[in-house]
C-alpha cells in the first residue's frame, strides 16, 4: 500500500514538472499575435497559423532557405484589418537566437526605407514595416496604402512588440 502511494506521488510530481516545463516553451500564435483592438482600429480577421521550420517552404516558397540559414524555428501569421479599409498580414518569425533576426533584417535592401524606433531595429517602407526584437523578426505588409498607413503599421507593430519577451 505504501509502495503504491509512493509511486502515485512520484508520478504526480513528474506530471507537475512536465507541466512546468511546458510553460517555458516558445509562445505560439495566440500569444504572439495581438488580439483585436490591441492596437486601436486593428482587428484580427483570420485565425493565427503556425508553420514549423521544415514546413516553412509551404508559406514562403523561394525564401525559406534564407530563413533556415538564419535559424528559424517557426513563423506565426494572421491577417488583420484596419477600420475596414486596410488589409494587412502579420508574420512573426521565431528564431533560435537574436542573431537570426538581425541577419535577415541586415540582408534586406534599405532603398526608400525609413528607420523607426521599434524593438531592436526597424524599417518602415511604403506599405510594410519590418522589425526585430530579441529572437523575433516581424514583417507587417499592408495591401492598400493611404497617408495613414505608415503610422497605423507602426501602431500595430508596437502592439506586437509589447507581447514579446526579449
Amino acid at each position: 500500500m505504501l509502495r503504491r502511494l509512493h509511486s502515485a506521488l512520484l508520478f504526480t510530481c513528474c506530471l507537475a514538472l512536465l507541466g512546468d516545463a511546458s510553460c517555458h516553451r516558445e509562445p505560439q500564435a495566440d500569444v504572439l499575435l495581438p488580439a483585436s483592438n490591441d492596437a486601436a482600429g486593428w482587428f484580427k480577421s483570420s485565425d493565427g497559423r503556425t508553420f514549423e521550420a521544415p514546413e516553412l517552404w509551404k508559406y514562403i516558397d523561394g525564401e525559406a532557405e534564407r530563413y533556415w540559414k538564419a535559424g528559424v524555428q517557426r513563423v506565426v501569421t494572421a491577417d488583420y484589418k484596419y477600420q475596414n479599409q486596410v488589409d494587412a498580414v502579420v508574420d512573426i518569425y521565431v528564431m533560435n537566437n537574436v542573431q537570426g533576426p538581425k541577419q535577415i533584417l541586415d540582408s534586406e535592401p534599405t532603398g526608400d526605407a525609413k528607420p523607426v524606433l521599434l524593438g531592436d531595429g526597424a524599417r518602415l517602407y511604403g506599405q510594410s514595416l519590418v522589425f526585430r526584437k530579441g529572437p523575433y523578426l516581424v514583417r507587417i505588409v499592408a495591401y492598400q496604402q493611404s497617408e495613414e498607413t505608415p503610422q497605423e503599421l507602426c501602431a500595430l507593430g508596437q502592439a506586437i512588440a509589447r507581447r514579446m519577451r526579449g
